[in-house]
C-alpha cells in the first residue's frame, strides 16, 4: 500500500526532526492511517493548552487529504465530556414554562447571548 509506505516515511521524518506545535503522535504500526498526537500552540490565547487531534489519512493518500479531528475542544459553558454548562438549563434555574429557545426570567442570560455562546 502506497499510503502507509508514504506515511511510514512521514512519520520517521517528524519524530526524527520533531516538531513544536505536534507533539506525542501515536500510530498502531498496524493501521498506519490512524494518528493520534497533541497540537500545542505557541501563541495565545491558546498557548496555555494542549488539544488532542486525530488524523485519518485515506487509503489514495497523497492524492486524497487527510481528515482531523479536534479530540479536545475548548470552549468556557462546555464541560469536559460534552455537557452544556449554563445558567438557563440548570435545576436552579429551569422552569417548567420555559421554553428551549428562550432564557428564564429569573436569570440573567438571554436568548441572544446563549446563541452566540454556544457559537
Amino acid at each position: 500500500m502506497a499510503a502507509s509506505r508514504r506515511l511510514m516515511k512521514e512519520l520517521e521524518e517528524i519524530r526524527k526532526c520533531g516538531m513544536k506545535n505536534f507533539r506525542n503522535i501515536q500510530v498502531d504500526e498496524a493501521n498506519l492511517l490512524t494518528w493520534q498526537g497533541l497540537i500545542v500552540p505557541e501563541h495565545p490565547p491558546y498557548d496555555k493548552g494542549a488539544f488532542r487531534i486525530e488524523i485519518n489519512f485515506p487509503a489514495e493518500y497523497p492524492f486524497k487529504p487527510p481528515k482531523i479531528t479536534f479530540k479536545t475542544i475548548y470552549h468556557p459553558n462546555i464541560k469536559e465530556k460534552g455537557q452544556v454548562c449554563l445558567p438557563v438549563i440548570s435545576a436552579e434555574n429551569w422552569k417548567p414554562a420555559t421554553k428551549t429557545d428562550q432564557h428564564s426570567p429569573d436569570s440573567s442570560v438571554n436568548s441572544t447571548k446563549v446563541e452566540k455562546t454556544l457559537v
